[in-house]
């Protein structure tokens, strides 16, 4: 009997142990609105199924018809599952199909199994900065501040870098004193990534220069040739013009 018991005990006590545990180990995933790489829907990127095959064809042929796409929104894309909705999102982003990127985001936000991504914001933000689609950045911006969604320094850094690279320097400059002002340290690599887009910015890069050496000021920066500045200047510039 006074076997059978303390048996029992342990097991209690082992449960508890583990619940205890479970929930120290879960409580961090949503800290401050990031998310985990292992965990967050946004990183698992899948392949379409069947209904989301034929929800993307159908919204894509409506596209042009701005009554009748909300309408089949409202009757069929609201009843994909999860994955489904997501992947089609996947898709519209890689193809740079902004207009309706942006439906299915406002769609994805009103989910009841949504919870603010730092992952979800970062891929709508880089698609938006290719398609240099401001407005859309500053609405998408302001939502994520509404949600009180942080990044990581390293994913500042590559926002910022995409905003460069997309011939956005002044949204991107915006971007990195949010940075600046983020509440976790800053990171020496990071710096690296936004001072090499900055090439083709010289005033903003001595700038970003100056303030990497004061966090830093033991290491070393490599300023390439004054040639090469003219180089990606002149590139820039003529893509640009290309552009206009």
């Amino acid at each position: 009997m006074f076997n059978y018991s303390r048996a029992i005990l342990l097991l209690r006590t082992s449960r508890s142990t583990c619940w205890s545990n479970l929930k120290t180990i879960s409580n961090p995933v949503y800290y401050n609105h990031t998310s985990s790489s292992s965990l967050s829907i946004w990183r698992r990127k899948k392949e379409m199924g069947k209904e989301g095959l034929i929800i993307a064809k159908e919204l894509k042929r409506l596209e042009s018809t701005p009554v009748r796409l909300d309408r089949y929104i409202k009757s069929h894309v609201s009843r994909l599952l999860k994955s489904d909705l997501v992947s089609v999102l996947f898709e519209f982003q890689r193809q740079d199909l902004v207009f309706l990127s942006m439906k299915l985001y406002e769609v994805v936000r009103k989910e009841i199994w949504y919870r603010p991504d730092m992952f979800f914001y970062r891929d709508m933000l880089m698609m938006l900065a290719r398609n240099k689609k401001v407005d859309e950045v500053n609405q998408v911006w302001q939502d994520l501040k509404n949600e009180d969604v942080h990044f990581d320094q390293h994913t500042f850094g590559d926002i910022i870098r995409c905003f460069l690279d997309s011939g956005l320097p002044s949204e991107a400059m915006a971007i990195y004193d949010e940075r600046r002002r983020a509440p976790d340290p800053p990171l020496s690599l990071p710096y690296r990534v936004i001072m090499k887009g900055l090439l083709p910015y010289p005033q903003l890069r001595e700038k970003v220069k100056h303030d990497f050496l004061e966090v830093f000021p033991d290491m070393i920066i490599y300023d390439p040739p004054e040639d090469l500045f003219e180089d990606y200047y002149s590139s820039s510039r003529e893509d640009s013009e290309r552009n206009n």
